[in-house]
């Protein structure tokens, strides 16, 4: 399946590993929406909407920057129609905004709790609610959401329950997407890394640069999310994808040139 004038729209987009996933389809000729907050760079995170934006035309795509909160309802909904009328349409939708917090329950305030389910849970289910008029008309239309395969083993739950919830929710939402939307040809999957990525959450908030060094680049779930969007949409669903598991599907083992740091150790991300 050819990406030539298929039309994406990316929540989070602007750094990472929405960025990685806007170049990689853009270079294959789609049109990129690259939509998130960011329109003023921060030092500690890197990357703007516009910043990406230029990228994407580099890369060989068309790119329609919107500044989008997907918290604000009417904000989704001014985004999909400004995307939709700018190409024709919406092929993929991509939900790769997310927020995260490591904490405890005694530790986690009640504006970070409302935060992570504002954006992974209600905002992942705005923005896709929205989308799924234009889906119904996309060509072998898909819906990839970052989030894990749902792990109920208590280690996953008991240090950061608010935080676990609410990526599980994203791909309980994917679950029921996929049974709901099978009669219109819509596929709806997630997408997980086996191992940590170099990010600049996992930087700032997880590990430092000592996590970085034994993280893979967004590049390999790039790649992992081009395979699955080339797929059939009628027939690949409902799948809680692990990116080294649609790579060794592709033919590809040697997984090295992802790694930070070549031959060096790898840490393996939450929930697997």
């Amino acid at each position: 399946m050819t990406y030539q004038n298929r039309t994406v729209f990316i929540t989070g987009a602007s750094r990472g590993i929405g960025e990685a996933i806007a170049l990689k389809l853009a270079a294959a000729g789609a049109n990129i929406i690259i939509a998130a907050k960011s329109v003023e760079e921060d030092p500690r995170l890197g990357g703007t909407i516009f910043s990406v934006a230029e990228a994407v035309e580099k890369a060989g795509g068309k790119a329609l920057p919107i500044q989008v909160d997907i918290r604000d309802e009417a904000n989704i909904q001014q985004a999909v129609q400004q995307a939709a009328e700018k190409f024709g349409g919406i092929d993929i939708l991509i939900n790769n905004a997310s927020a995260i917090q490591l904490t405890n329950t005694e530790q986690t305030p009640a504006k970070r709790f409302d935060l992570m389910h504002d954006i992974n849970v209600r905002g992942t289910f705005l923005v896709t609610q929205h989308c799924i008029p234009w889906l119904k008309k996309g060509t072998n239309p898909h819906i990839l959401t970052l989030s894990p395969p749902i792990n109920l083993a208590p280690k996953w739950l008991g240090p950061h329950v608010a935080y676990t919830i609410s990526k599980y929710n994203m791909s309980m939402l994917i679950l029921g997407w996929a049974e709901e939307l099978k009669q219109y040809g819509i596929a709806a999957n997630s997408l997980w890394p086996a191992t940590t990525i170099a990010t600049a959450a996992v930087k700032n908030l997880l590990g430092g640069d000592a996590l970085i060094s034994m993280s893979r680049k967004p590049d390999i779930i790039a790649d992992a999310a081009f395979y699955i969007l080339s797929r059939s949409s009628a027939s690949c669903t409902g799948n809680n994808f692990i990116d080294e598991d649609v790579l060794k599907d592709e033919g590809i083992t040697d997984l090295e040139k992802y790694a930070v740091t070549p031959g060096g150790k790898l840490y393996p991300d939450l929930f697997l």
